[in-house]
Parts: structure tokens; C-alpha cells; sequence
């Protein structure tokens, strides 16, 4: 019986065969790269579709940013001398003139720097008089010439010196003080907003002119207008132009974009990260924007174009990107999709991104549900 049958069966394989028919498990399966729909799912997938053109690309140049202090409304103060901070006279967020003391230091560096100007002085004063006397003696024939010339460069030695001590003394703004004292005042240079101070009573400072570390020790400015730095990549910098439009978008406050233009693009390039520097100016009248916040920056470009395709378009699979290209409707109905393998320029920001192979124009792609079509292939 089992021999019966097994012949039965070829004869009945062979009749199809004969026939052109195929088995049933056959029927309506989509060969190797395509994906085909029923009539049934296409309605119900409703995929969306674009014809593949020629379109402007990459109006956008995005990086991030940096807000930092104006610097020509920012100062910050150092210690020129070395000494011990013994008084704090103004408080952070405390407004300041231009010249105001901050801080009194003890510092012996103060005071050697006063006895110089004084004993420089009393020394100008003792070569003024032997210079006046050897004039005397040589204008009444009793001295010699010799005598008059040596106590004439002394007193030229003694006025140099005299006025090098005294501006350095100036430097530390006591050029007409009467006494040596080691009472150093600490003063604002610009008029401002102290917006951050280091020091305390007690503190050790190193002085600049010592040859050390100096640690500063306040922070005065105004923050009611910012700068943004930004960076540009090589790439990019072509396109980026002076007064090109900014949008700045700061994380702590997303729902207020900013809107600026570019007001300077470095001449070279950070040698480290192939980048330029870019800036422009933030107004801040309400002080909601702090220096070293971070932002990110869309600068708007002249576009270019690019035959190119919608980012929704393209699906990721490993490290290929693929698209589905429209093969159009089986007399069934059934919907026959082409899963291809594309390469684009992922790098362009905006909607589209340029396709560097696979594509050609005039040719339909699906640009929503290519992610459903993934799942069906």
C-alpha cells in the first residue's frame, strides 16, 4: 500500500508540474530584497510616498556653544603683591565704581615698595645739593670741572631712580603717600556688579609681580550682555558668514529660543580640533543667562542642492542604511515594495539628507512607514 501511494503522489507532482501550477504554500511570497503587501495591509499600512528629486539640502549648520562674559565688560582682579587679606569691603552682587576699594592686604612687598620711593627721594635731594655745590665752586674757580660732571650724573642717577621707585609705587596706587606703610588697597578697576569673590579675611594671597600662582580673587562686570562662543567645523566654515542668522537654545529655558546674528569668525583654526571660533551678543536685561552656560546653535546657511530625501525615509539596519522603492500594484492588488541598500550624507542637518548612491530620480520612495515595511521584509 505505502508503494501504492508514494506513486500516486509523483503522478499527481507531475500533473501540477505539467500544468504550471505551484503549490499553495508558493503562492504570494515576495522574492529575496522586496516586500509585498496585500491589498488588505497596503489600506491599512497607508504608506506614504515621495518622488526622489532634486531639492535645497542643508540650510542648518548646527554645534553647540558656551555663554561667556563680554570681555569688555568684565575684569578680573589679581593681587599684584603678596600679603595676608586682613579686611573684605564690598559683598558678591554688591555694585562698585571704577576705583572703589575692595580689600585691604598686609603686605611687606607694600611697604618696601614705599621705602624705596622715599629713600629714592631723600637721595635725589642729597645729589640736587652736592650738584648745586660743585656748581658753585666751579663757577668761583675752586673746584674742578671733573668734580662738577661726577656730582652732575649723580644727581641724573638719583632723579631715574627716584622716579622708578615712585611708579612703582603708583602701581599700587599709593604714589603720594607720606609714611611707609605695609596697608595695601585692593581697587576696582571698572565700575560693575561684583559677580564673584574668592577671597576671605585671613587669606594668604600670592601676589603677580612674585613670580607665583596668583588666584583671584574678584570678579567684576556686568552680565546684562553676553557673548556665545561656538565652534565651527572645518567642514562648515565656508558657508558660515558674518551676519548669517542665529537661533540659541539654552536648556534651562527651552521654550525661549534666541535669536542673533554672527558678529566674528576666528581667522585660524584650533589646530587640536580642526574647529573656528565663532561669537555673537546675547542681551540679558533680566539676568536669566549665566556665563558658562551651555547652548545649543543653529546657524542658518545658504542651502545648496542635492538630490536628496526625507530623514524619515531612510531606515537603519547595522551599519547600512536602506529605502523602500516603489515597484507599484500586482493585477491581485498586492503592493510590491523594493527594500535597496542607500548611502546618504548623515552629516547635513535639516529634514533631507543628500543621497550619495542608490537612488535615482524620478523614483518613488516610501517616506512614512518604512520602519513597518522593515518588520514585513
Amino acid at each position: 500500500m505505502k508503494t501504492i501511494s508514494a506513486l500516486i503522489a509523483m503522478i499527481l507532482a507531475g500533473t501540477f508540474a505539467a500544468c504550471g501550477h505551484k503549490p499553495e504554500a508558493e503562492v504570494g511570497e515576495a522574492p529575496a530584497g522586496e516586500v509585498w503587501l496585500s491589498a488588505q495591509q497596503d489600506k491599512e499600512a497607508k504608506p506614504v510616498m515621495e518622488t526622489v528629486a532634486e531639492c535645497p539640502v542643508g540650510g542648518l549648520v548646527q554645534t553647540v556653544g558656551r555663554l561667556t562674559f563680554d570681555d569688555r565688560r568684565v575684569s578680573h582682579i589679581f593681587s599684584p603683591l603678596s600679603g595676608r587679606v586682613t579686611r573684605l569691603l564690598v559683598d558678591p552682587g554688591q555694585r562698585v565704581k571704577a576705583g572703589q576699594t575692595l580689600a585691604l592686604i598686609d603686605s611687606p612687598d607694600m611697604g618696601s615698595a614705599l621705602s624705596d620711593a622715599h629713600k629714592a627721594e631723600a637721595a635725589l635731594v642729597a645729589a640736587d645739593q652736592e650738584f648745586a655745590r660743585q656748581k658753585e665752586l666751579y663757577e668761583a674757580h675752586a673746584g674742578a670741572k671733573r668734580d662738577l660732571e661726577a656730582a652732575e650724573a649723580n644727581y641724573r642717577v638719583a632723579m631715574a631712580e627716584r622716579d622708578r621707585a615712585q611708579q612703582r609705587a603708583a602701581m599700587f596706587y599709593a604714589p603720594d603717600s607720606k609714611g611707609v606703610s605695609q596697608g595695601f588697597l585692593l581697587k576696582a578697576p571698572i565700575a560693575g556688579e561684583v559677580i564673584a569673590r574668592t577671597a576671605n579675611p585671613g587669606t594668604e594671597v600670592q601676589g603677580q609681580y612674585g613670580g607665583g600662582s596668583a588666584v583671584e580673587l574678584f570678579t567684576i562686570g556686568e552680565i546684562d550682555q553676553l557673548w556665545l562662543l561656538a565652534d565651527i567645523y572645518e567642514i562648515d566654515l565656508f558657508r558660515v558668514k558674518v551676519g548669517s542668522p542665529i537661533q540659541i537654545q539654552i536648556a534651562g529655558y527651552p521654550e525661549n529660543p534666541i535669536q542673533a546674528r554672527v558678529e566674528w569668525i576666528s581667522g585660524a583654526l584650533d589646530p587640536a580640533t580642526r574647529t573656528a571660533k565663532l561669537r555673537c551678543t546675547i542681551p540679558n536685561p533680566k539676568r536669566l543667562l549665566k556665563p558658562e552656560m551651555f547652548a545649543q546653535v543653529s546657524i542658518q546657511v545658504e542651502p545648496g542642492r542635492a538630490l536628496a530625501v526625507p530623514r524619515s525615509s531612510t531606515v537603519r539596519l547595522a551599519n547600512q542604511s536602506f529605502a523602500f522603492v516603489d515597484l507599484g500594484t500586482r493585477p491581485d492588488g498586492t503592493h510590491r515594495f523594493e527594500r535597496r541598500p542607500i548611502l546618504v550624507d548623515e552629516q547635513t542637518s535639516g529634514d533631507r539628507v543628500p543621497v550619495k548612491t542608490g537612488l535615482k530620480a524620478g523614483e518613488r520612495i516610501v517616506t512614512q512607514g518604512a520602519m513597518l515595511l522593515m518588520g514585513q521584509g
